[in-house]
């Protein structure tokens, strides 16, 4: 890992460490850098980078729409989602700050995995991922 990948890899962890993603049951964001992968992203790609077998279903999603219900306040927020709006915000920004072309990958059914991907400015892929659960 060089020290830009380091870097990036501290920047996110350090943006979404008290941060869980809501959905039925909450779940950590993990960063992650998959170096040495300059390909164009998509999902038959992001199954064989994640391990996933390839019949799994993928859908994608733009970062605005995953993040738009917990980077800005709502009327419906208890005050503890009010208190983390700042906190999605936060990894909103250093997410396009640090990272171009990002996009988001949901993989399976009712427990997903989600991988937020964006290259860095190295070219190397990295970003957060995290699982929802939908049922």
């Amino acid at each position: 890992m060089s020290d830009s990948d380091s870097e990036i890899t501290k920047k996110l962890k350090d943006a979404s460490s008290d941060l869980l993603m809501p959905s039925e049951s909450e779940y950590p964001f993990e960063p992650f850098v998959w170096s040495g992968v300059c390909d164009q992203l998509n999902p038959k790609k992001i199954l064989e980078l994640t391990g996933h077998s390839q019949d799994s279903p993928v859908e994608i999603a733009n970062l605005s729409d995953v993040f738009s219900n917990f980077a800005q306040e709502k009327d419906w927020h208890d005050e503890e989602q009010k208190v983390n709006v700042p906190k999605y915000h936060n990894l909103v920004e250093t997410l396009q700050t640090n990272l171009s072309d990002i996009q988001v990958f949901r993989v399976g059914k009712k427990l997903l995995n989600v991988y937020v991907v964006g290259k860095t400015q190295s070219g190397e892929l990295a970003g957060l991922s995290t699982k929802v659960v939908e049922t």
